[in-house]
């Protein structure tokens, strides 16, 4: 099936939903050798993924995924492809917990950094929260504090057998989108920034195949995976089976203010600062420009998961609420209670 499937990509021809998800099958069971398995992903860059072979991909790894069982529903998450031209700190693991102080229940998937310099697990092990915990533990997170790590190595073991190919291949493939759809949990509410604005509708047709509730795939420029406060951005909605697809500035999304020098966006060079990064970008510390620039930065972020979990109907009431819980240092507690629940646990 492998060697058809490749021939009929190399000719552009496209896959249904069922082949797709039947191809990922085959290779999540280690039937397709490294070499097949590259030429499949640059195959599929080259044709271009559709809406239906994304979605039958997402289907089958979610169906080989470990999963995470909380009480807690709907569950959100804000991880994104990473992967931008124009990197940054942290954003969405900020923004996740910012949500979580407001009262959702987030499942927060994430790994560590693969082209970057510090990825969502190794700025929480950083901040002194355990990763490596069993899914009943980060079941038990997401119930008693609003959020949990679904760490992706620990729930795709079946990744395990194209991560070769991956790696040697060297360019982006459809892997790259398929982390933030896989979330063991089964989140319905969904924030997702993306490398490319125009992967947009790409991702968001994806999510309302595979059944989420409300979700929001987010891009700004220049080459940006989260919503921007000094720049242009795209953001594609599914709500209520609907999907919507416009360009917005910063004033769109209530952001009123001076444009920061960007260069407070950057990542530092290693976990441990990445780590005071996010603390300050929380709450901790003293406003400079640099801390309001920042902590700016996740408000508006955090605004997205709000709406998408329906807790405000507006940017500005979203924006509002963000900021309080920032101020409050209600969501930097929440950080600390995940470090001294995690660390207490056990382990995978």
């Amino acid at each position: 099936m492998v060697t058809q499937t490749l021939q009929r990509l190399v000719l552009k021809h496209d896959l249904s939903r069922a082949e797709a998800a039947s191809l990922m099958e085959s290779l999540m069971q280690g039937e397709a050798t490294d070499a097949q398995i590259g030429g499949l992903l640059v195959a599929l860059r080259m044709k271009g993924e559709t809406v239906s072979e994304v979605a039958g991909f997402a289907e089958t790894m979610r169906a080989h995924a470990v999963p995470v069982r909380p009480r807690r529903t709907p569950l959100l998450d804000t991880c994104g492809t990473g992967g931008g031209s124009f990197r940054v700190f942290n954003v969405s693991t900020a923004a996740a917990f910012v949500a979580a102080a407001a009262g959702v229940a987030v499942a927060k998937h994430g790994n560590r950094a693969a082209s970057g310099i510090c990825g969502s697990a190794d700025v929480l092990e950083a901040l002194g929260v355990r990763v490596d915990i069993s899914p009943e533990l980060c079941a038990e997170c997401i119930d008693e504090l609003g959020i949990g790590f679904l760490f992706a190595r620990s729930h795709h073991p079946a990744m395990r057998h194209v991560s070769v190919a991956r790696r040697e291949i060297g360019v982006r493939s459809v892997f790259n989108l398929l982390g933030p759809l896989t979330n063991p949990a089964g989140a319905s509410l969904q924030v997702m920034g993306v490398y490319d604005g125009a992967l947009c509708p790409l991702v968001i047709g994806a999510l309302k195949e595979l059944g989420s509730n409300r979700a929001l795939v987010i891009h700004s420029e220049p080459g940006f995976d989260e919503l921007s406060t000094f720049s242009m951005g795209r953001i594609c909605e599914l709500r209520d089976g609907v999907i919507t697809d416009r360009t917005v500035t910063p004033q769109d999304l209530g952001v009123d203010g001076p444009s920061p020098d960007v260069s407070v966006f950057a990542p530092a060079q290693n976990p441990s600062d990445n780590a005071d990064i996010l603390r300050q970008s929380l709450g901790y510390g003293p406003s400079t420009d640099t801390a309001t620039a920042r902590r700016a930065l996740v408000a508006l972020n955090a605004s997205a998961a709000l709406i998408v979990a329906g807790l405000a109907d507006s940017w500005v009431d979203a924006s509002t609420r963000a900021w309080e819980i920032i101020s409050a240092g209600t969501a930097l507690t929440i950080v600390e209670k995940l470090a001294a629940l995690t660390s207490a646990g056990r382990p995978v």
